[in-house]
């Protein structure tokens, strides 16, 4: 079970602003769902007989893409060949 001090810990770790006030709905909805994660740990793996297991996802195929020229043009800096993104930090 996590604590409203833990909240604030992993508030402060993720540079994230919690106030008093919502201190208590965020440890709530935390405990909530750890409490679905506690659940999933139950699920036995292959707990469905004759269930098996499929990749869902599309095969991959490759189709052409627009001209770099073309993209370079669109974008609002370029170096070398490349869009130049603003600094993050």
């Amino acid at each position: 079970m996590v604590t409203e001090k833990d909240v604030e810990h992993i508030a402060d770790l993720a540079d994230i602003g919690i106030g008093t006030e919502e201190l208590g709905t965020f440890t709530q909805q935390f405990n909530a769902i750890l409490s679905y994660f506690d659940l999933l740990d139950q699920v036995r793996e292959g707990a469905i007989p004759g269930q098996e297991l499929v990749n869902v996802m599309r095969e991959d195929t490759v189709r052409p893409s627009l001209p770099q020229d073309d993209i370079l043009r669109n974008a609002a800096a370029t170096e070398d060949g490349f869009i130049k993104a603003p600094r993050v930090m």
